[in-house]
Order: C-alpha cells, then sequence, then structure tokens
C-alpha cells in the first residue's frame, strides 16, 4: 500500500509526525480496517484484513465490499450500505460472515462510518474477527438445544452430591422444578433403602473413575419409584482437577416390566411344558399303556373257535381306537397334517378329527384363496388347537363355530362358540397357558389377536395375521 501523503509539499523535508503515526498504527491495529469510496470499492487495506481474509493488499483492492458477503446475505449489506452513502445514516455496526480467499467464512464484528473527507467523503470500515466466539456461542447453543430436549435427565452436581444444574428432562423425569433442587443433595431422588449408595457413588468420583450403564431405582416428588439407567462421570477444568460430576438418567421402567412380563412368560411356558408332559406321560401310561396290556391279556386266553372271527374283529377295532388315539396324541405335539394336506386342508380336517372324538358340531367354513405358507399356517393352527380345545372343555355347547377368511392382504382366524364364557383378564393372570400361548404365537408372526368373552355371554377369538411376514416374524417362526 502506498503511504499517504503527509499533507506537506515534496520539497519540505519535515514530515508531519502525526501523519506517520496515523500510518504505523493503521498498519499495526488487530482489527482488520479498509477505507473504501463510496461506491464500495476498498482504497487501502491494513494487514490485519488481508490476513483475516487471505487476500493481499492488491487482490482486495479489485474486490466490491459485498463480494466479501454469503450470497443471502449480499443484498442486506448493500441496502445498509446504500442508506450510508445516500446520508440517512452516518454509521451502523453488525455481526456478519465473510467470505475468505479459500471458499471458508469468517465471522466479523464489522463498524462502519462515513468520513466527511475532502475533497470526496470516504467510509472507513473496521473488523474484529470473532469466529472463535461464535462458535463457542453455537456449540453452547447446541449443547443447550440437545440438553433441553433430551429424553434423559441430564444434572450436574458438586463433589458432595449438591445439585448445581438440572434439565427440563429431569424435571419431566422426576418432578421437581430446578428451582426446588438446586443447592439440595441428589439424595432428595433416593429411595430410603438405597440412602447409603451416592457415598458409594461419589467414592468412584472423587477417585476419577465412573459409572456407564449403572441400574438403579430413583423416587418422584409423586412418590413414584422410577428404574433408570445412570452414565455418571467427573468434570474436570483445564488442569486435569475434579471440579464437579455429571449425570445422565435413562427412565428405563418400561424396559423392566417388559424384562418381567417376559420372565414371567418364560416361567409359565416352562412350567407348560412340564404339565404338558406329564399329561403326556399320564396318557401314555394310564391310558394307551393299559390298553395294550389288557389288548395281551386277552390274546393270551383261550377262546372259542366258533368265536374266532368276532373275537379278531374286536381285537382289530381296539387296536383301530388304539392307533387312533395315539395319532390324536401325536397331532397335538406335531401338525403333520399341514405339511401333507396344506395348512386350510389341515385345519379342516383337525376340526373334523375333533368334532368325530369330542362328539362336536364344528361348522368350518372358509373363503381363502390364496395359498398359506406353513410360516402363517402352523401359528394359526396352534392357536386353532388351543381354542377348541378350551371350547370343548369348558364352553358346556356342542357347537363351534370357525371361519377362515382373506381379507386385505390378512388371514382372519375366528373361532366362536355361545357357551359359558369367562374373565378374560382374570384368566390371563392366572396360573394357565393358553391364552399366553396363543398371544405369543400371533405376536410372533406380527399378527394380533383379540379375545371376546364373559361369564354367560360366549366366547369369540378373532385373529389377524398378514400374509406376508417380515424378516422378523420369519426368523421368530423359522
Amino acid at each position: 500500500m502506498d503511504k499517504p501523503s503527509s499533507g506537506k509539499n515534496d520539497t519540505d523535508s519535515t514530515p508531519r509526525v502525526d501523519g506517520e503515526l496515523l500510518y504505523d498504527a493503521f498498519k499495526a491495529c488487530p482489527l482488520g480496517i479498509a477505507l473504501e469510496n463510496l461506491e464500495g470499492q476498498p482504497l487501502f487495506v491494513n494487514p490485519s484484513l488481508c490476513s483475516m481474509l487471505g487476500f493481499s493488499e492488491e487482490e482486495m483492492r479489485k474486490k466490491h465490499c459485498v463480494d466479501f458477503s454469503p450470497p443471502e446475505d449480499a443484498q442486506k449489506d448493500w441496502a445498509l450500505f446504500q442508506q450510508l452513502r445516500a446520508g440517512t445514516i452516518d454509521h451502523y455496526q453488525l455481526e456478519k460472515r465473510f467470505f475468505r480467499r479459500d471458499g471458508s467464512l469468517v465471522w466479523g464484528n464489522l463498524s462502519i462510518s462515513l468520513l466527511n473527507s475532502r475533497p470526496s467523503p470516504l467510509v472507513i470500515a473496521m473488523v474484529e474477527d470473532i469466529t472463535a466466539k461464535k462458535t463457542a456461542e453455537e456449540a453452547q447453543f447446541r449443547h443447550v438445544a440437545i440438553v433441553e430436549s433430551s429424553e434423559d435427565a441430564i444434572i450436574s452436581k458438586n463433589l458432595d452430591g449438591v445439585i448445581t444444574s438440572w434439565s427440563a428432562s429431569a424435571e419431566r423425569m422426576f418432578g421437581y422444578s430446578e428451582a426446588e433442587v438446586l443447592g439440595h443433595s441428589i439424595t432428595i431422588l433416593f429411595p430410603p433403602e438405597l440412602g447409603e449408595e451416592e457415598n458409594k457413588i461419589l467414592e468412584t468420583l472423587r477417585a476419577g473413575g465412573r459409572l456407564e450403564h449403572y441400574e438403579t431405582v430413583r423416587i418422584t416428588k409423586a412418590g413414584k419409584k422410577v428404574d433408570v439407567s445412570l452414565s455418571i462421570y467427573p468434570i474436570k477444568d483445564s488442569t486435569g482437577k475434579i471440579e464437579g460430576i455429571s449425570e445422565i438418567a435413562r427412565n428405563i421402567s418400561e424396559r423392566k416390566k417388559a424384562e418381567q412380563a417376559l420372565t414371567d412368560m418364560t416361567r409359565k411356558l416352562i412350567a407348560g411344558q412340564e404339565q404338558e408332559r406329564a399329561r403326556i406321560g399320564r396318557e401314555l401310561h394310564d391310558d394307551i399303556n393299559q390298553r395294550l396290556a389288557m389288548l395281551a391279556l386277552e390274546l393270551e386266553q383261550p377262546y372259542d373257535p366258533s368265536e374266532f372271527q368276532k373275537r379278531v374283529q374286536e381285537f382289530r377295532d381296539e387296536l383301530r381306537q388304539i392307533s387312533d388315539d395315539v395319532q390324536a396324541l401325536s397331532h397335538n405335539l406335531y401338525a403333520t397334517k399341514l405339511e401333507y394336506l396344506g395348512v386350510l386342508a389341515g385345519m379342516k380336517s383337525w376340526c373334523k378329527e375333533v368334532a368325530e372324538r369330542q362328539k362336536l358340531d364344528i361348522d368350518f367354513r372358509s373363503d381363502v384363496r390364496s395359498a398359506l405358507p406353513l410360516d402363517v399356517g402352523r401359528p394359526m393352527f396352534r392357536v386353532l388347537q388351543e381354542a377348541l380345545h378350551n371350547a370343548s372343555k369348558h364352553s358346556g355347547v356342542k357347537r363351534i363355530e370357525v371361519q377362515l377368511r382373506e381379507d386385505s392382504g390378512e388371514i382372519h382366524l375366528i373361532v366362536r362358540d355361545s357357551g359359558k364364557g369367562f374373565d378374560v383378564e382374570a384368566a390371563l393372570q392366572g396360573k394357565g397357558l393358553g391364552l399366553t400361548s396363543m398371544r405369543e404365537r400371533v405376536r410372533l408372526v406380527n399378527g394380533t389377536i383379540e379375545i371376546q368373552s364373559k361369564p354367560m355371554g360366549g366366547t369369540t377369538i378373532h385373529v389377524r395375521v398378514p400374509l406376508e411376514l417380515g424378516s422378523e416374524g420369519q426368523r421368530a417362526v423359522g
């Protein structure tokens, strides 16, 4: 940059000290400075501004002031400059972004003033680089936004366990407002039986340790217990000294309920398997085995040759009946007919067998047009088995309706009787496994089951299963 004239004639060798000082200050100023004409053309720029924006002095002089503005800011920046140019305003200040030579952006605090200099007015622009400040502000804003929008409670406390910060999610989870907890010990969230837990936590944190996914119980302002998973970390200053503790609490009550429900169901399933094994053992030992023993004894008895044909026919009938009962027992364990006959024919055949064996009138109707895959058919067949078993055993009626229909990509199975009925909720809470087993089988194929019944009001079981199983359902039933 050409050194500005001192204002004296060239023949005068005595320089003006104030002009030199002003020029030196212009060059050394840590703020970026530019002198511009009223067209927005930089005339003089100092090294700080060149360094800030990455351009040389020569390159800066060839630019227009709005060339440094992002496109979305250029119009409003030029509008302000026009007001200055027109004399409407003589100064303005704002925080704005500037393009650097490499295409990156920096934040600057821009202060622009109109100088009524001669022979023509000039504009002085001073820019302070505030990129670090804006980055910190944006990081803080993001941090606050994350904290406030998080579903997890985020809490800070000092090394004595006294709460120093409390997020909005902590208020939602525990019911206390920030004003109610600041300055209080975190133990206000502890149930009485866990009163000593905080001492152990603080001891771990003071030693520089941390706790991750630590599951425990906390209590809300209303006195309700909440299962939580805690992640607790020490807060350190720039020297590494621990100055506080950050605690993140996640509500896992629903997960715990689901785990307990799964545990209860597993326990029921195991108990049901043992009961089923015991039942099959009794049937084999007390019925099938005894009948075969009796048949063997009868075959050893002497008989009149004149009754030979009659006795052979009786033995044949008895063996056929035992064979049918063994087959029925095996069908309860493994649905072979579904594989040999297909789902629809297998279910229809099963209804016929049960009707003959239990002396029931089972009205089976189907309008299903699609060939049902076994992944869909097996769980529906098991539900049908359980529903017919319950109806024949408990309904007190001899007529049962079974309907299969296809509608909008779903298969509907409806089993209905007009018998004694029962209390559905009481049955689900009881020790029996039948209804729980039906619900679980349907859930595993992404279906739904609705059970409608009331004492002396009959029972209707309605199952809906999508024809196309998702990958989760295929894995579950495969």
